[in-house]
């Protein structure tokens, strides 16, 4: 078992160099990316996550090389190889190469698929037991958050503020209509949980439309929890009985933000309810 790389649809080692220097992803962060988990040597949701990746290239103008029936075989040739049953897959799309450089791209330029298969490494247990604390941040994104694109300086800076206070997540602060609310994290999703109603920011500009977020509304809808898709501030976080962060790797408790704990400070009910539909769900496609 094996890290595996891929470039242009073709297998490489993972440390091999294939990216020429003046690709428009390297140079200008001119692309996209989608990454989601392999459990029990299966794709947990890829139609999902390969269909989001279909969309932010859309949004941006990049047309794929590959169908996403190719993409799904490229990717199954990857994963054999690999010989992994739990592990990490990334791909993206840069718009392509081109030189000399230049802020306007050529017009004949082809998109590039590449992407990673590697070792899936778990959250620790005491993130699921004990809940995962967060510090709020400045959502100093740009405003395209709906695109999964390979421009992500800000969430890099708001996950390394997070580290650097012995954190695992930022909540985002931007204002909005004359509001300061919560957007999301750094690369994650964000829940709060007020009188048994789940409370999460609405899709848009301001958001990346997570496949786990989706996920989790569509159970908590089917097993009676009601959901709320609107902004809300900080101070309604920190007055919540419950909160929740979700991606591709999981659903996590949020129980502490800005040192402030939330709710009573333990994994609430409806978090533990969620968590637990979710894990549902994972077993029905992965290992049923």
């Amino acid at each position: 078992m094996k890290a595996v790389g891929m470039f242009d649809g073709k297998l490489v080692y993972i440390d091999q160099p294939v990216a020429r220097l003046e690709d428009r992803g390297y140079q200008f962060g001119d692309g996209v990316y989608d990454a989601w988990c392999l459990m029990n040597g299966r794709h947990f949701l890829l139609d999902a996550h390969l269909n989001r990746l279909e969309r932010s290239c859309n949004l941006i103008g990049i047309t794929p090389s590959f169908s996403q029936a190719e993409m799904t075989e490229i990717i199954s040739a990857m994963t054999q190889e690999s010989g992994l049953q739990e592990a990490l897959v990334y791909v993206q799309y840069t718009r392509g190469w081109s030189s000399p450089r230049s802020h306007a791209c050529a017009k004949d330029i082809r998109p590039l698929f590449s992407g990673t298969i590697t070792p899936l490494k778990p959250y620790p247990p005491e993130y699921f037991s004990e809940g995962a604390s967060a510090i709020s941040h400045p959502d100093e994104r740009h405003l395209l958050c709906h695109v999964k694109s390979l421009n992500l300086l800000g969430s890099v800076l708001a996950k390394n503020a997070a580290v650097a206070a012995g954190c695992y997540e930022s909540l985002l602060i931007r204002e909005i209509k004359g509001k300061e609310v919560v957007t999301e994290c750094a690369h994650s999703n964000c829940f709060a949980v007020k009188d048994g109603v789940l409370y999460t920011s609405p899709n848009g500009k301001y958001i990346l439309p997570g496949i786990t977020r989706t996920t989790v509304i569509e159970l908590a809808k089917a097993n009676g929890i009601p959901v709320v898709e609107e902004f809300v501030p900080l101070e309604f976080y920190l007055a919540a009985d419950e909160a929740m962060i979700t991606n591709s790797l999981a659903v996590v408790p949020l129980v502490k933000i800005d040192e402030k704990p939330v709710g009573d400070g333990k994994v609430g009910v409806v978090t533990q309810k969620i968590m637990a539909l979710y894990e549902e769900r994972i077993q029905e496609v992965c290992y049923r």
